[in-house]
């Protein structure tokens, strides 16, 4: 398991939940699985410390629980892919304030706060966030999250079940024939729970969570779309978009090439939602452009062609791009010429490096040195025997590249770079904590006046009250930490991608 993977979980675990939860999260990433007992003796925690942390992880996904073999005790399993997702919330709720709107993205807010309740709960709780409240907020609330239940973006929790083997002891059932139903909900409880009265939830046995697996599918399908952009055009980018519409509904959305989609149905499913006459008019040639590229590849010539997606290649492909381009701003566009001359030629000695890249030989030799010492290149050492009886044998180097091998060394770094980026935001914001309070007082305060119609001079006047050497630090801080927000969203793309080739490898 990966150290700095474990460094960053720790990190982010005790950002958001503490310090006791902090220690089993590390207890737990340094085992495959572990019952209670041993947890509790590890980690030196009282019981009831170790319950409450695993009743919160398993509450946000980050910990799953199942019997052990001999089916008489629990043992937890800590899913540290859940715990980076933690970074990515508010690309989920952006994107859900692209889709469908302020009041579903409060919605969606809400459910990541709470990572598993029950959908009244989370409409009532949303009704103090949405902005413009009214009579109709509590129906509006509720037909949102209805819709982000019908297009999969929430899901229903697995509901516990007696075990099989040990009546005693519950297991969670996964095996929900439409885990995307709407439970009825009677807006007159709806507003009595949110006017505080005791009433009983009406469903209060039906929890919801992220469904972060659509949400994966827009980020990749946004990925591919944005590729095909940069590569040809706009219009290929929404034939792109429109062709992994149809490989949604007819393939297993993770299968790493989809299933053969007629050019017939492309053209008709274009007609039906596009305007783009441009790009209804090249369709034909849009796709041949994309069958060069690789993105596409002709499956049969029946009915104006067949086709199919091929998402590992485009995957592998976009790899091979985001390794050249960390060379490019490492070591300069030499170094990457170097790579991509051994990429193409799969084997390649020294001498042929420098005349295929025309590199001089001395720099050649130093960038290619430079790239296997940081494991961009890895080399094959051959012996043969020399010419004559007395001959010594001579040996020859190979170069090559090992593609797998260098995501994972980018995913450690990527990992390191989070890691450092959340320790370096959370030392300026305890460092300058006095100051961002205050800054953010006056703001309420004159946020106040203003509505009240005070002055401007009045306004100003409270505003002095930080001082020029306060301000130019707290602008100093705002953009340091503007920019590492920027940089950890950055890196999580990049780490998406990254895992996605590694998916479509396995």
């Amino acid at each position: 398991m990966s150290i700095q993977l474990g460094k960053l979980c720790s990190r982010i675990i005790e950002q958001h939940f503490g310090e006791v939860v902090r220690t089993v999260v590390d207890d737990l990433f340094a085992s495959i699985a572990k019952p209670l007992s041993q947890i509790i003796r590890s980690t030196g925690l009282t019981k009831s410390e170790v319950c409450k942390s695993l009743a919160i992880l398993i509450k946000f996904s980050m910990v799953g629980f199942q019997l052990n073999n001999a089916r008489t005790l629990y043992e937890y399993r800590l899913h540290h892919d859940r715990v980076v997702m933690v970074l990515r919330y508010p690309r989920y709720v952006h994107l859900i304030q692209t889709k469908f709107g302020h009041e579903s993205a409060v919605l969606m807010e809400e459910l990541l706060r709470s990572g598993t309740q029950t959908a009244s709960h989370i409409i009532v709780k949303s009704m103090s966030n949405v902005d413009g409240k009214n009579n109709n907020t509590l129906a509006l609330l509720r037909e949102k999250f209805t819709a982000l239940a019908q297009e999969h973006y929430i899901i229903r929790a697995p509901e516990p079940k007696p075990s099989e083997a040990n009546a005693e002891l519950m297991e969670l059932n996964y095996d929900n024939p439409n885990p995307f139903l709407m439970p009825e909900l009677d807006l007159r409880i709806l507003k009595d729970l949110y006017e505080g009265k005791p009433v009983k939830e009406p469903d209060e046995d039906v929890h919801w969570l992220v469904n972060v697996e659509q949400f994966h599918i827009d980020f990749r399908n946004t990925i591919m779309v944005s590729a095909i952009e940069r590569v040809i055009d706009g219009n290929a980018g929404e034939c792109m978009k429109y062709l992994l519409q149809l490989m949604q509904e007819r393939t297993n959305p993770w299968e790493a090439v989809s299933n053969p989609i007629a050019l017939v149905d492309l053209r008709q499913r274009c007609e039906r939602r596009s305007q783009n006459v441009e790009m209804l008019r090249y369709l034909d040639q849009y796709i041949s452009v994309m069958e060069s590229n690789e993105y596409v590849s002709k499956f049969d010539t029946k009915g104006g062609g067949q086709f199919t997606v091929n998402v590992k290649k485009i995957f592998e492909q976009l790899t091979w791009a985001c390794i050249e381009n960390i060379i490019v701003e490492k070591y300069g566009s030499k170094a990457a010429r170097i790579f991509r001359v051994i990429r193409l030629k799969k084997y390649v000695e020294q001498e042929d490096i420098q005349k295929e890249a025309m590199v001089p030989a001395k720099e050649a030799k130093q960038l290619t040195y430079k790239l296997l010492e940081e494991n961009f290149l890895q080399i094959q050492t051959f012996r043969k025997p020399g010419g004559g009886n007395a001959g010594a044998p001579k040996s020859f180097f190979l170069f090559y590249i090992n593609q797998p091998q260098i995501v994972a060394m980018l995913l450690e770094l990527s990992y390191k770079a989070l890691y450092n980026s959340i320790t370096r935001l959370t030392h300026d914001k305890t460092v300058n904590k006095r100051l961002i309070e205050k800054s953010q007082r006056l703001e309420s305060i004159v946020e106040t006046m203003k509505e009240r119609g005070e002055s401007d001079a009045y306004i100003n006047e409270i505003l002095e009250t930080l001082t020029p050497p306060e301000q130019e630090i707290l602008a100093k801080v705002k953009l340091r930490v503007k920019s590492l927000y920027s940089a950890e969203i950055g890196i999580d793309e990049t780490i998406f991608m990254l895992k996605l080739y590694q998916e479509y490898q396995k």
